[in-house]
């Protein structure tokens, strides 16, 4: 009798060990994702300072901007860039004297939580498309106006495309990320493309998209490989180095390096993983052609050796999309847009229809 109760107590005792363990565990694990709260410029104490222009939005957040090219007083054509992942405002894709040639202005930005525009802990691919238009009506931009948007930014040119379309004269996809769980795609031809990925980003993919809460944890921890890309060792192509040597003798390779997640990393890298590869609420291959009537076009540019977005799944969006203009180069990785004469002949593709020297598929 007193063996039984002396089991019976320990028992209880390891229950409650247990159980203590495992709010122990839970509570560790909680602090470890949590991401701190972002350094806010020109709020935070010791925070980064505000440099530049800003425009004040609708709920109270600033962008930050930088303006090239002609006055946009006189300007025949307003143009809009949307910066790529770990990128700001200073990421250019055209020259000011090839902007001054064509007549045209062009305003980059911070995206939220970059450089020194203000985080959006609310950010969706709607609110990204109404801080562009709004950022266009607080500069003047006109009725309509042209969204160029690199690789993330990419992402956000198919929101301008889908929530403010009447407001666009032209739009230029440059390697847009794709989303590998975008419902359109055929589940064997993006799973192939996605098993492509190195397997530490296939795996902080997985998080981003199944766990989205632990994607700081992911992407800052030391037990597991994290992102390549996050972590700066993407996928580069041949090309892509080469360019990136170009750059470097150059010195804009490294211009304002620390800048784009001076206000930490969550709300600027790792919020474009969540947006970028969740449930998302935009699945391109749904859009319809914004410009029927004729009076603008889209483009996509890709190149066919992007190792970050897969050309497979690419093509299959431009074949989903008649209306959409693609562009696909011959041995370009996925930095291919800057390169300066890359650059130059999207921008005049865009803005004139010139071909050369881009390679047209249809």
């Amino acid at each position: 009798m007193e063996s039984k109760k002396s089991f019976q107590l320990l028992s209880v005792m390891s229950w409650r060990t247990i159980v203590f363990f495992l709010i122990g565990l839970l509570a560790w694990v909680y602090q470890e994702a949590r991401p701190p709260p972002p350094n806010l410029c020109g709020l935070s104490p010791g925070g980064p300072p505000v440099t530049g222009p800003r425009i004040k939005l609708r709920d109270g957040r600033h962008l930050a901007y930088m303006e090239l090219g002609a006055s946009k007083d006189v300007a025949k054509y307003k143009i809009i860039l949307v910066h790529g992942f770990g990128s700001c405002k200073f990421e250019t894709v055209v020259s000011e004297e090839l902007l001054q040639d064509m007549g045209a202005y062009l305003v980059n930005f911070d995206r939220p939580g970059y450089g020194e525009s203000d985080p959006d802990p609310n950010r969706t691919f709607k609110s990204s498309a109404l801080d562009i238009e709004e950022l266009a009506d607080k500069l003047g931009l006109g009725a309509k106006f042209y969204v160029v948007g690199f690789s993330m930014g990419g992402q956000v040119a198919w929101g301008c495309l889908k929530y403010i379309p009447e407001r666009l004269a032209g739009v230029a996809l440059l390697a847009p990320v794709v989303n590998y769980w975008w419902p359109s795609f055929p589940a064997n031809l993006s799973t192939e493309a996605y098993h492509e990925q190195y397997l530490e980003d296939q795996w902080a993919l997985r998080v981003s998209h199944y766990a989205p809460w632990l994607t700081y944890w992911w992407n800052t921890q030391k037990l597991f490989p994290s992102s390549s890309v996050a972590s700066g060792r993407p996928k580069f192509s041949r090309q892509d180095f080469e360019i990136l040597a170009k750059l470097a003798v150059t010195g804009k390779q490294n211009d304002k390096q620390g800048y784009p997640t001076q206000q930490g990393t969550f709300e600027s890298l790792h919020r474009d993983m969540i947006i970028g590869f969740g449930n998302s609420e935009l699945d391109p291959m749904d859009l319809k052609n914004p410009f029927a009537d004729k009076d603008g076009s889209v483009h996509l540019w890709q190149g066919d050796d992007d190792g970050l977005v897969p050309v497979t799944l690419q093509r299959y969006i431009a074949g989903k999309l008649p209306w959409i203009r693609y562009h696909e180069l011959p041995g370009a990785g996925h930095i291919f847009p800057l390169d300066k004469q890359t650059g130059e002949a999207i921008f005049r593709k865009l803005l004139f229809g010139e071909s050369q020297p881009i390679a047209d598929k249809k």
